[in-house]
């Protein structure tokens, strides 16, 4: 990936920080690229997800919807949202995984509304820390607020309006309990000309005068008919113009048509199908590239478009624009995944649930505007005269690399570039905010300290604890008096040589990190750090390990033996957790 400052600025921000982060960008500055080494190289325990089911699939994630079990009605705040019924289907292995994850990725973030933003917080809290926001998962998210925005039923929008000043997901009233940073990329890799540059940026920040509309409006060539070789694409802001237009092409072509099945494999919603399902094509048909060439030989990617030279029964070949040699074409697979929590590694992984196989092409005489987001083409034709969102035709424009390449199919008007002040209004909000390397060091510095706080915290671990004590004196006392006393004495041994020592010991490292600039590499600190957890570990196996590993227990009662079992497990799991990151100190010293 090439690295800039704004680049550089947002990785750091992710993997030095707890920070909450809203990347933002024009088209074509490198967001995408950014997931995707994020998601290759971040040793943190990340979730992505995004609003719709194409855009999961693109970014490698699942839907919100799907991963937080939501329901689609609207969240209501101070309203009974999502009932007690509704969190018991959270199986334990989604639990796990929420408990464990340290970062939510928020693909597409323009596309969700903020009382979802909302709703993720509530389960988020359910399982995790409920005093802090989103749970105290960090969120990272992704998308440019410019571009397709989210979509509001008049009749929701009666029922948020009293909570909410706008649908977008800034307007999350969790949200706006953090200080969370807008760093923006700059740089712009699908275009280079400066002239279509400037004009872009006139559209997207709705400064767009005569003059522009103007400049813009050369493009306008009536009568313009492509020559077939030249592949030019028509974004129409309407799905059955698009259909209309590629059906018309595609019964014009003679010959034979060929229609291809996609197969299916486990677990795969027709809402998230990445291609058609039954693809109809014919020799000479225009296609679109949906996915990248996974033979690793380059030939096509997403977007790229192309001509059918030769059908049959057996298979397609295709050839790209501007490329001499066509190709026999293979199916692609696309998966539809879930996460899973590795119970030896603690990592979070992900585990196919289904399988969609299909030819990687669709029809593109024509596409909508909103299949086209994300997506860069040398050539297109553009009929956005009927725009009717907030972002249409800045995304129509912006798909295409040149203005030589582009094509306006009737003038553009000033009404059709419909904008949205609540946007325009946030914009040089954050834009004034944004964050510089002062803020970032700031930021590292809290990030480590409360890091170094969780790793010599045995609160939690003494509400495990005294979880199961409560529960052997409440059940089983007549049937394990000798356990019920070993387990109350282990208890108070735990509080005044643990979590007494742990509270005193914090207040010892607090002040070290507050009397150095290198609190990373001081070797003072470092030094009390690797002697602290060498004392906590020795304790831990000393005081606690010996009675929860011997711990076992029976009994008739199926509900008692669930909860004791249940809440047995937590214990050693926590108590395995926090001995190995003791070690690790303890070995390698303390860091982020």
């Amino acid at each position: 990936m090439e690295t800039n400052f704004e680049i550089q600025l947002a990785w750091q921000f992710i993997e030095n920080t707890g920070t909450h982060l809203f990347l933002t960008g024009k088209a074509g500055t490198g967001k995408t690229t950014f997931l995707r080494e994020l998601k290759a190289k971040s040793p943190k325990r990340m979730v992505v997800v995004a609003p719709t089911g194409i855009a999961a699939i693109n970014a490698g994630g699942v839907t919100i919807h799907s991963f937080f079990q939501l329901p689609f009605a609207p969240y209501v705040p101070d309203t009974k949202f999502m009932s007690a019924q509704t969190f018991h289907k959270f199986g334990k292995e989604k639990i796990n995984i929420i408990r464990s994850m340290d970062l939510l990725v928020i693909d597409e973030v323009s596309m969700v509304r903020a009382d979802l933003l909302d709703a993720i917080d509530a389960v988020l809290r359910q399982y995790r820390d409920r005093h802090k926001p989103f749970g105290g998962v960090q969120i990272l998210m992704i998308g440019d607020l410019q571009q397709l925005a989210p979509v509001v039923k008049e009749e929701d929008w009666q029922l948020l309006s009293p909570y909410y000043d706008t649908a977008f997901f800034f307007g999350s009233r969790t949200l706006k309990e953090t200080e969370y940073v807008t760093i923006e990329l700059k740089k712009v890799y699908r275009q280079s000309d400066t002239t279509f540059l400037n004009l872009l940026n006139k559209i997207r920040e709705n400064t767009a005068d005569e003059s522009v509309l103007a400049e813009l409006n050369k493009r306008y060539l009536p009568g313009f008919r492509p020559r077939e070789e030249e592949g030019y694409i028509r974004l129409t802001t309407h799905n059955y113009q698009a259909q209309q237009y590629n059906d018309r092409q595609l019964t014009a072509l003679p010959g034979q048509s060929y229609r291809f099945r996609a197969k299916t494999e486990g677990t795969f919603p027709e809402s998230a199908y990445p291609a058609d399902e039954i693809l109809t094509v014919k020799k000479g048909a225009q296609i679109m590239f949906i996915k990248n060439d996974s033979s690793g030989e380059h030939r096509f990617y997403n977007g790229k478009i192309g001509l059918v030279t030769d059908v049959c029964k057996d298979g397609i070949r295709v050839r790209g624009n501007g490329d001499a040699e066509s190709f026999l074409l293979e199916t692609e697979e696309w998966t539809n995944s879930k996460y899973t929590l590795n119970p030896v590694t603690k990592e979070i992984t992900e585990e196919v649930e289904g399988r969609f196989r299909q030819y990687p092409v669709r029809l593109a005489w024509a596409i909508t505007i909103h299949k086209s987001q994300g997506l860069t083409f040398e050539r297109a034709i553009i009929d956005a005269n009927a725009s009717f969102a907030h972002g249409q035709v800045y995304v129509a424009l912006s798909r295409c690399k040149s203005l030589e390449g582009l094509v306006l199919g009737s003038p553009l008007r000033q009404e059709a570039i419909i904008s949205d002040d609540t946007i325009d209004h946030f914009t040089r909000e954050v834009e004034a905010l944004s964050p510089d390397r002062q803020k970032l060091n700031k930021l590292q510095r809290q990030y480590f300290y409360e890091l170094l706080c969780e790793q010599f915290d045995f609160h939690s671990l003494e509400r495990h604890f005294a979880l199961v004590l409560r529960l052997l004196d409440e059940h089983l006392y007549r049937l394990y008096p000798k356990l019920l006393e070993r387990y109350k004495e282990t208890y108070e041994l735990y509080k005044a040589n643990i979590t007494k020592v742990g509270d005193t010991f914090r207040i010892q490292y607090t002040d070290l990190v507050n009397a150095t600039d290198d609190y990373v590499g001081d070797r003072q600190l470092q030094s009390r750090l690797i002697s602290g957890a060498r004392y906590f570990r020795e304790k831990l196996e000393e005081i606690v390990f010996p009675l929860v590993s011997e711990t076992k227990v029976q009994t008739d009662n199926k509900e008692v033996k669930k909860k004791i079992t249940e809440a047995l497990g937590v214990l050693r799991v926590a108590l395995h957790v926090k001995k190995g990151t003791l070690l690790s100190t303890e070995e390698h010293g303390f860091s982020v």
